[in-house]
């Protein structure tokens, strides 16, 4: 698919006033066992149900609640539907990263008219709950972004599904999506943050260079995208070269095109969260015990426990705003392709820069055991 780019010129900054992220859906190969891990292992409710039973036939969708983060994994029946060619060429992987739109059909028109390729002409889907306007285009890979306008709309997700009501999930103290990022091929970073740029009116936040993401073996670049108000940061990666296969490149081996590679939830207390999903056998990185010895003098004092942090293998890293906690998750699916971070801010708005060495470097002991390093 060709990358889309800036069509208009002389164009106000404020055409895609987007509220926030509506959800983000992902495509799975059994949407009854991705609901229950995210229910059971990260405290997420079930609040709503697509399938045969309410009147969908060529799917299953399980729609997933915890603060503001709403998840849904969907897996498709027949064999020549495109959910189920999504699973088995990318294994379970994110479709669709949907955004909340005061105005759907101008959302759609200001994006298409400046490059972007239409994939969901604006519909209104009705339902005995009300109605929601909804429109999609396309992004890197497979992704999508839908625009959707839910104030008409007073059921448990969207119309076709069937509130649920019996499967509340134990909290795990996540509340937000805090980014979302996306991999993309070597040479195509700067396309891209065009993209969002020219095409959806986000502006650039801060650049990574292969130099400051780097280890003795791997390196990539990135850029971190947001939109005007801030609400929605997306960090574009690509690989770049070094003595063996990075992590971006990994990711895009397995998954077969660009992706998102992770989610990141925000939570207010990183100690109880990572607690109860270490509990729950949800599995993380582990870095270098060396990292602790120099935690203190490189990041100062901190409210939380030192001993629990280094305990619970949980990253500090210090901005001039502040500091931010940080832990990632192994890959939350059979391949390694896509996995979860857990950040906790106290006043820092950035990424976790001083943290990159110590993770790369867990993230490469990952690579080495299956061996793709």
């Amino acid at each position: 698919m060709s990358i889309p780019g800036s069509r208009a010129t002389g164009l106000g900054d404020d055409f895609l006033p987007i509220l926030g992220i509506d959800h983000v859906e992902l495509w799975v190969g059994n949407a009854f066992q991705a609901a229950y891990f995210y229910q059971t292992a990260l405290g997420f409710d079930v609040i709503a149900y697509a399938g045969p039973e309410t009147g969908i036939r060529d799917r299953a969708s399980y729609a997933l609640r915890q603060g503001e983060i709403t998840l849904v994994v969907t897996a498709g029946f027949a064999p020549d539907s495109p959910i189920v060619r999504h699973a088995a060429v990318h294994g379970d992987g994110v479709r669709d990263i949907a955004l909340e739109v005061g105005d759907v059909d101008r959302a759609f028109a200001e994006t298409t008219r400046r490059g972007a390729t239409p994939v969901l002409e604006p519909a209104t889907l009705e339902g005995q709950k009300g109605k929601v306007r909804r429109a999609s285009i396309a992004a890197y890979g497979e992704t999508i972004h839908s625009f959707v306008n839910r104030h008409d709309y007073r059921g448990a997700f969207l119309p076709g599904y069937h509130r649920v009501s019996d499967c509340p999930g134990q909290p795990t103290g996540v509340r937000a999506l805090d980014h979302v990022v996306g991999n993309v091929e070597l040479g195509q970073m700067d396309a891209w943050v065009a993209f969002y740029r020219d095409v959806m009116g986000f502006s650039q936040l801060v650049h990574f260079s292969d130099q400051a993401i780097k280890t003795e073996y791997s390196a990539l670049m990135s850029k971190v995208m947001q939109n005007g108000t801030g609400r929605v940061k997306f960090p574009i990666n690509e690989p770049a070269s070094g003595k063996k296969k990075s992590q971006i490149q990994e990711f895009l081996d397995f998954y077969q095109t660009p992706g998102v590679q992770h989610l990141a939830l925000l939570t207010d207390d990183i100690i109880g969260t990572v607690s109860e999903m270490r509990a729950r056998g949800v599995r993380f990185l582990r870095v270098p015990s060396a990292y602790y010895g120099a935690l203190g003098s490189r990041v100062g004092s901190i409210e939380e426990d030192l001993e629990a942090i280094r305990e619970l293998g949980i990253l500090v890293d210090r901005d001039d705003e502040g500091y931010l906690l940080q832990i990632f998750s192994k890959p939350i699916q059979d391949r390694p392709t896509v996995f979860l971070e857990v950040i906790q801010r106290r006043g820092a708005h950035g990424f976790g820069e001083g943290n990159f060495k110590a993770l790369f470097e867990a993230i490469e002991l990952e690579q080495a055991k299956r061996g793709n390093l």
